[in-house]
């Protein structure tokens, strides 16, 4: 059974919370300078038109009044409505005006938002990825990229109405100062009321960004390309609505309960707004009937008391929740203000053009975060400029957590790496990763065009089309792209309109090619070739032997046919080496090598 803890926060979290605005409002002038400025200048014409307006239809009611008493020249009431009616045309304009502003700069300032958390996350350590309290950070972030015009408006929109307000109760003031007293304490309970409840809310949506994180998982795994397989034929639909009803409806219930709250109280502190404006009210009347004030002034001094009421009704509420947006807008700031713990701080040393002595693992452990296990332990050897290693072990062994280590992914717990005699940290981090080319095992299929796909091996690249036919030829890709309707310019994946799909092994040889995009001095293949046959990938690894010839290389494999080819080949087991040797040498020896090859051998004859 879900439990959560709703810790309510306090107004000074709230209030503390406006400390983000300044910032905010940085990015949306980052956005677009000219816009805000524009935006801010309308709101503030627009914010001295309520008060010119009730000002002229006081006039106005004096003069029809006058000239019923006493007809006479009607050409001051005609100006008067000509003026209203000019006012009430410059005031449409400018609404349009502000609306039209508000969408676009929401536009640019979302686009910005989103385009500053994709480059931040890339900044981070793959080791937060791997966390599920960074994912619930990163979700609650992400969430904070759109919508954002809403607070933008809300905030310029309260500058707007305070000064409105400050025209108008100068105009409460000059003819009865009470009436001030009257407006405190209609529109005071209800926003007392808000910020609790805003309070309340913001503290259910943080508590369940896990469960929310998961309700929009299983919509995805639910209706999706990627999952449709296996959900029609383990007939998991059912499992996955029934938990999606049984977390969604938990959901339901407290968000309910706290909405129904919400509205009962909201209701019984409105009621002792409208009972306090109705008081005011009948109090001007009073003194329109004793004669105190004319009947314009009544229409002028009730229109601005509702106004007002209004006015501070909004101001107050939605101070509250703009209060209560920021503390979301917090989430963003908050992901931005994570750091990387692998970094080179801009202070690293470029990788030697021509790498002379190669890589060296001196007593390297590595365990993963949260984890008691150690995942490499104490790993040394020596990979030389020229050599092609390949790593052999059961699943789990290490041999993706050790290349990951090669490429600086992850730092090591214990030990240290060197690159010709340097500790891998004292080298600039973008410099060794755009020396070594490296494709995973869960390389990613991009629903992009064939081209774009290839180039994501080395994206500065990505207007080279010879470069990326190359890199295509080298990995056997072009003989795939040839068969395309489009070619290169063929977009892959069936997410996008006329995009064609293709097979494990057309997408391997697709992700193959990245590997050729740079000049690396490194390549690794981590198991890139898993949805080939056997002849297919020795095919490929025979042509990369021949294509790398001069550079280091690392394969992983567990077909041991084709990491005969290597140089020397690294086993290992629960993290540790086992044995290290060329094929013959490791067969010599008739250890656990060889029992694994000739296992798999004799699944051949």
């Amino acid at each position: 059974m879900i439990k959560k803890n709703q810790d309510k926060l306090s107004y000074k979290q709230q209030f503390s919370a406006l400390g983000n605005l300044p910032r905010f409002f940085k990015m949306i002038w980052d956005a677009s300078s000219s816009m805000t400025l524009f935006n801010t200048a309308l709101r503030l014409l627009k914010s001295a038109v309520p008060l010119l307006t009730l000002y002229i239809a006081k006039e106005i009611i004096d003069e029809v009044l006058a000239l019923i008493a006493q007809p006479g020249d009607m050409q001051r009431l005609w100006i008067l409505v000509g003026l209203e009616f000019g006012v009430a045309i410059v005031s449409e304009l400018m609404n349009r005006g502000i609306t039209l502003l508000d969408s676009l700069l929401g536009d640019l300032l979302s686009n910005k938002s989103s385009e500053e958390l994709i480059r931040h996350a890339a900044t981070l350590d793959l080791y937060q990825f791997e966390d599920s309290a960074f994912y619930d950070k990163l979700e609650r972030a992400r969430r904070q990229t759109t919508g954002r015009t809403a607070l933008m408006s809300m905030v310029l929109s309260q500058l707007q109405e305070f000064i409105t307000i400050l025209f108008l109760g100068a105009g409460l003031v000059a003819f009865n100062p009470w009436l001030i007293l009257i407006l405190a304490i209609a529109v005071v309970p209800s926003f007392l009321g808000e910020t609790h409840f805003n309070q309340r809310t913001y503290s259910l949506t943080t508590g369940w960004t896990p469960e929310r994180r998961e309700l929009d998982y299983l919509r995805y795994i639910g209706a999706s390309d990627e999952t449709a397989k296996e959900v029609k034929i383990f007939n998991l639909a059912d499992f996955l609505a029934n938990r999606f009803r049984d977390i969604s409806d938990k959901y339901f219930k407290a968000n309910s309960k706290l909405a129904i709250s919400r509205a009962g109280w909201g209701a019984l502190l409105s009621t002792i707004g409208t009972v306090s404006y109705y008081g005011a009210y009948v109090f001007i009347l009073m003194q329109t009937v004793s004669g105190i004030i004319t009947v314009g002034t009544l229409t002028f001094l009730a229109g601005s008391f509702e106004r007002m009421r209004g006015m501070l009704q909004g101001i107050m509420n939605r101070f509250s929740r703009i209060a209560e947006q920021s503390l979301y807008l917090q989430d963003l700031f908050d992901f931005f203000e994570l750091k990387p713990q692998i970094s080179s701080n801009g202070k690293g040393k470029p990788i030697p053009a021509i790498i002379k002595e190669g890589f060296v693992f001196e007593n390297v452990s590595f365990k993963y975060l949260n984890s008691e296990k150690w995942a490499i332990r104490n790993l040394s050897f020596h990979l030389k400029p020229g050599e092609k290693w390949a790593l052999v072990g059961e699943n789990g062994a290490g041999k993706t957590t050790l290349v990951k280590l090669l490429a600086r992914l992850y730092e090591p717990t214990e030990g240290r790496i060197l690159l010709d005699g340097k500790d891998l940290r004292d080298y600039d981090l973008k410099s060794l990763r755009n020396s070594i080319g490296i494709i995973f095992q869960d390389y990613i299929r991009f629903q992009m065009k064939a081209s774009e796909n290839i180039a994501i091996g080395n994206i500065s690249k990505l207007k080279e089309q010879p470069i990326i036919k190359n890199a295509a030829q080298k990995s056997l890709a072009d003989t795939v792209v040839e068969d395309l309707p489009k070619k290169y310019e063929q977009v892959l994946g069936k997410r996008f309109a006329d995009g064609v799909e293709l097979s494990g092994g057309q997408w391997q040889k697709v992700a193959l090619a990245r590997a050729y995009m740079r000049e690396a001095q490194l390549l690794i293949l981590d198991e890139p070739t898993s949805a080939l046959d056997a002849r297919a990938e020795h095919e490929v690894f025979q042509r990369f032997s021949e294509l790398i010839e001069g550079k280091m290389a690392v394969l992983i494999s567990h077909r041991f046919s084709t990491v005969r080819m290597a140089d020397r080949i690294l086993f290992m087991e629960n993290g540790r080496m086992k044995e290290v040797g060329s094929h013959e040498e490791l067969i010599k020896k008739g250890g656990k090598y060889a029992e694994l090859f000739n296992l798999q051998a004799k699944g051949y004859l």
